[in-house]
């Protein structure tokens, strides 16, 4: 065993990949303290710095969750039932909910002050329905523990392959209320959780932690620590929860690179990870495609700033003329029933079918407050996959191509292989580009469909993208019945049974 890490010079050499250098800054030094933790990511040479309380609050949770994981197998299928019960009912009482929406409201401001999105993080009644209504599908959804998936027998003996819980599994997403009911899907599968918050929603959380989440697990029995909030606001909280290898599982979601810098973080400490970063959805048009189907795709594409939202169109050449004109309407009609102007981003080969009223000064809803900007912006090939986080104002890139052979190679090397739409009628054209394109969610219309509850009638943790590789099941959509391992039973009939080398 080495010497523990006391302290850090300015201009300190770490060494980081094999055969790099990253230099610890004055701050980094000035601020770490004896029984502080140094995370260097072997990647880019990343310095994170843990405080020591901080890694204690994260450990001492983690520890929770373990014990309690250890106890699940003693807990029953219906215990589990109830709690999905409990946890709804408790959002849905008025009385309790006022004190959760209290702490939000709080929330909100303080983000406001900050200048920061609040898109996300306002916890109204629709967020709320859909909590509830996520945690009712729990509650109704068989159990996955102890399930025989296989059996091989033998002369006198078999075995049997079984479902078991995976572990803890660490969870970390942005400040979304709304994925509490998410997160505690895990459950179901015999697994316990360990999440962080953004620092965002910190009150908001733990209102609903005192007031449901908790009362739930009490009341219906489930290990104390069986959901396991880590009550801290430093981000280092995460990179210390992702850093212990008590996980059995690592889950990421929210802004791309703060996702793939935990996603090392868990990586490189042995833990598997699933990633649910960058989003923003892709929508193509042909000669064939009907306008006024494409015009709609586009319009319910643009409901609101999530990752399924529209992001990138393309167009081919010999279409644009009729539909960029059904593009721009129906960009023009997300923005109105917001109150908001829309924001066009645009490549050389869309400009031309853009019209002189697309491109005056208009002002547009940032996260800071309404800015005058160009309505119509000129970027340039390489920038066609950059995600618009946009608050109120629609904003959304055009581009015109040859062919929707040039649509597939752009999409396949620009977005973030997530999301993709052809509409179309031609069932041949549709299955020669669902077969080219790479992206795990396609369909043949509007982009907004892909959400594990809205389509499959699961609760997700996530939907990850093809970015990085396929990832078995968890390349798509990642639901908390999802998470399980299995278990190996033999069973002997003939005690005479015996191995003979």
């Amino acid at each position: 065993m080495g010497n523990e890490l006391e302290s850090l010079t300015p201009g300190m050499q770490i060494p980081y990949g094999g055969n790099k250098i990253a230099t610890v800054s004055n701050d980094l030094a000035n601020s770490f303290q004896s029984g502080d933790r140094l995370i260097v990511i072997q990647t880019t040479g990343d310095l994170l710095h843990v405080p020591s309380k901080v890694w204690d609050i994260s450990s001492a949770t983690v520890e929770r969750a373990h014990t309690a994981f250890l106890e699940m197998g003693s807990v029953s299928d219906s215990s589990i039932s109830e709690f999905f019960k409990l946890f709804a009912d408790f959002l849905a009482d008025e009385e309790r909910f006022s004190l959760m929406k209290n702490s939000n409201d709080e929330d909100v401001s303080v983000a406001k002050l900050k200048g920061k999105s609040t898109t996300r993080l306002i916890l109204n009644n629709k967020m709320r329905e859909d909590m509830i209504a996520g945690l009712r599908l729990w509650e109704k959804t068989p159990s996955q523990r102890g399930k025989a998936k296989e059996q091989i027998t033998h002369d006198g003996w078999s075995v049997q392959l079984m479902t078991a819980g995976l572990g803890v599994v660490g969870f970390i997403f942005e400040g979304r209320p709304n994925v509490f009911a998410d997160a505690t899907g895990v459950l179901r599968s015999g697994n316990t959780v360990v999440f962080r918050i953004g620092s965002d929603a910190l009150l908001t959380a733990n209102a609903i932690v005192e007031h449901a989440l908790e009362p739930a697990l009490k009341e219906s029995g489930l290990p104390s620590g069986s959901v396991s909030l880590i009550n801290s606001a430093e981000r280092s909280a995460g990179y210390a929860m992702f850093s212990d290898q008590r996980l059995a599982l690592a889950v990421a979601r929210g802004s791309g690179p703060a996702v793939a810098q935990l996603g090392s973080v868990a990586k490189q400490s042995g833990i598997p990870v699933s990633l649910h970063g960058t989003g923003g959805a892709w929508l193509m048009g042909v000669r064939n495609t009907n306008s006024e189907h494409f015009k709609a795709a586009v319009y319910h594409s643009l409901d609101r700033k999530v990752c399924n939202t529209l992001n990138t169109c393309c167009v081919t050449k010999e279409a644009a003329p009729t539909l960029v004109p059904e593009f721009l309407s129906a960009l023009s009609d997300a923005g109105k029933i917001r109150g908001a102007s829309p924001k066009l981003h645009v490549t050389s080969s869309a400009d031309p079918f853009i019209p002189d009223t697309w491109r005056h000064n208009v002002q547009i809803e940032r996260a800071e407050g309404e800015v005058s900007e160009p309505q119509t912006d000129l970027i340039s090939t390489d920038r066609i996959g950059t995600e618009w986080e946009w608050e109120n104002s629609p904003e959304v890139t055009l581009v015109v191509v040859d062919s929707i052979e040039e649509a597939i190679e752009l999409c396949n090397t620009y977005s973030p292989q997530f999301v993709v739409s052809l509409v179309t009628d031609d069932h041949e054209q549709f299955e020669s580009f669902f077969e080219n394109i790479n992206a795990p969610f396609v369909g043949n219309g509007f982009t907004r469909w892909v959400d594990g509850q809205y389509a499959l009638n699961r609760p997700e943790l996530g939907l990850s993208n093809w970015q990085y590789g396929r990832l078995l099941g968890r390349g798509g959509v990642l639901s908390g019945d999802s998470i399980f391992t299995m278990r190996t039973l033999a069973i002997q009939e003939n005690p005479a049974v015996t191995r003979r080398s």
